[in-house]
């Protein structure tokens, strides 16, 4: 099996790794005028409206973020309303800028570049107001396209290797990666970027469709190429990520007879040329499940977590009261949030950072994940402004709820210089950076622990990004030099691969 190889992994993860020297003798300069469009256009189907999104929702988002498995009694089959509001703050405009040049969207949930490649489709039953078939969302205008007519959703049954959550759901999303709209600024790293921008969504989702009481789970296993076919996706340009099963019904649907035939839908192109990173394509490829049965063995066990007895001097985090949790529902906090470009040389309270790690790690819904609590990505700190806690480099036991001071001192500057040598990092009150051991977990999942490890990664640092600014503080994702940040974090690090950078703190501009 392909996906056992996991020299693939290796072999793209080092060639993809930034250094001090790599960003010097690799120059990029990007190409304006060839710049992706940010949208996926059908140019010949006629679009479906979808309803407005924007009702209040009353769950705080304190509780919503916390993202607990929704277990209802009975079916639940959600609504063409309640699939656009899903749809929204999970992936809509949430608000325009024009400049001379043209006008930027800003979209629910942070995007690497703001270059958004990445696209929803969603395959249904018969739903109250919306008949079975397989749609794409047009964020552009917010409104679906029928892409095939007729209830489909045995393929991802069968495609998941019979995942329960796939086989009694009333609808699925697919969520998807567009090469050449994000590789046009960060090339073959992209593939990386696939999983965090896709994390950042589903992050978002997550806490939407708990405020909703919808349930939703995230399935990574599954045969691509059958997933692929049903969306008659390019894969030269486009490749399926990830499915993510919403609500519940009693009885599977039944299964799809006949062959998947191709549609050849016209769609407007991203830019005038396109460049290629066969790299990209190589490592998906290589992370590839080809049939049901591999599907069901890629999925059975567990990953069994090991983390080291602390040595160094415990700071638990304090308990909080129910009122200290942010209050305002989650809609309102996704309307409001950004990404920092610039923050402030204050502190945050230990509270704040208390709420921000518990609210985010407290489990995701995930097939990879099983049982839920599991996690694959260490969390290490740099704080440099945290009310009573001494600046330094910690370790976060989430088990204790503590943080293992690992070295104290003042790490503004070596915190600028890990993430790309950017101001940013230097003068958040936090920077949260996500560590994983890529030998185990290959080993456990084989290639497809890649994606699995940079999509948890994404979802989590999406949940700092909407607790940060649940609490009125910003937040942004950042690169990193790889080697550099597990060489500052070790001993305790060693071995460990750098996977995501999230810097927490008070920006100069707060949202209102």
């Amino acid at each position: 099996m392909v996906n056992s190889n996991i020299e693939a992994t290796w072999a793209y993860h080092n060639a993809t790794k930034h250094s001090y020297w790599s960003v010097r003798n690799q120059p990029h300069f990007l190409d304006w005028e060839n710049q992706p469009l940010p949208f996926k256009i059908y140019s010949t189907l006629e679009s479906i409206p979808l309803p407005n999104p924007m009702d209040p929702l009353e769950m705080a988002a304190g509780v919503a973020i916390s993202g607990l498995n929704i277990q209802p009694e009975g079916d639940c089959i959600p609504d063409l309303t309640t699939l656009a509001r899903i749809l929204y703050f999970s992936a809509g405009i949430t608000r325009r800028r024009t400049y001379p040049g043209g006008e930027i969207y800003f979209r629910a949930a942070a995007c690497t570049g703001a270059l958004y490649e990445i696209e929803l489709y969603l395959v249904c039953g018969n739903l109250p107001d919306l008949e079975a078939g397989v749609y794409h969302f047009g964020v552009h205008d917010f409104a679906l396209r029928q892409l095939r007519r007729g209830d489909y959703r045995g393929v991802l049954v069968k495609a998941s290797g019979d995942e329960p959550a796939i086989s009694h759901s009333p609808a699925i999303l697919i969520c998807t990666g567009t090469y050449w709209r994000n590789a046009w600024k960060y090339r073959a790293r992209t593939y990386r970027h696939f999983f965090w921008d896709n994390g950042t969504i589903l992050a978002n989702l997550l806490s939407i469709s708990t405020s909703l009481q919808v349930p939703a789970r995230i399935v990574l296993g599954f045969v691509d190429e059958e997933v692929n076919r049903l969306l008659d996706l390019d894969t030269r340009r486009e490749v399926a990520l990830s499915l993510v099963p919403l609500g519940r019904v009693a009885e599977p649907p039944p299964a799809v007879q006949g062959e998947i035939l191709p549609l050849h839908l016209e769609t407007v192109p991203l830019s005038r040329r396109e460049v290629d990173y066969p790299s990209m394509r190589k490592m998906h490829e290589a992370s590839m499940l080809t049939s049901p049965e591999e599907v069901r063995m890629w999925r059975s066990g567990t990953f069994q977590v090991s983390t080291p007895e602390p040595t160094g001097r415990l700071f638990p985090l304090p308990p909080y009261r129910e009122e200290e949790l942010p209050a305002d529902p989650i809609h309102k906090v996704i309307l409001r949030r950004g990404s920092s470009r610039q923050f402030a040389w204050k502190s945050i309270s230990l509270i704040q950072l208390s709420i921000l790690l518990s609210l985010a790690t407290r489990g995701i819904p995930a097939d990879f994940l099983e049982p839920f609590g599991t996690q694959l990505n260490d969390l290490y700190l740099i704080v440099h402004a945290v009310e009573d806690l001494p600046s330094g480099a910690y370790f976060f036991h989430r088990d204790k709820k503590a943080l293992e001071l690992l070295k104290e001192g003042d790490f503004r500057q070596q915190a600028g210089y890990l993430g790309l040598e950017q101001e940013l990092p230097a003068d958040a009150s936090v920077d949260v950076f996500f560590l994983a051991d890529l030998h185990r977990i290959l080993e456990r999942f084989g290639n497809r622990g890649y994606r699995a490890v940079q999509l948890e990664a994404g979802i989590l640092g999406g949940k700092l990004y909407l607790t940060a600014y649940a609490q009125r503080l910003g937040a942004t994702g950042l690169t990193f030099y790889d080697d550099e940040v597990v060489e500052f974090f070790s001993p305790h690090a060693a071995g460990k691969s750098t996977i995501f950078l999230v810097a927490l703190g008070v920006g100069v501009k707060p949202r209102p």
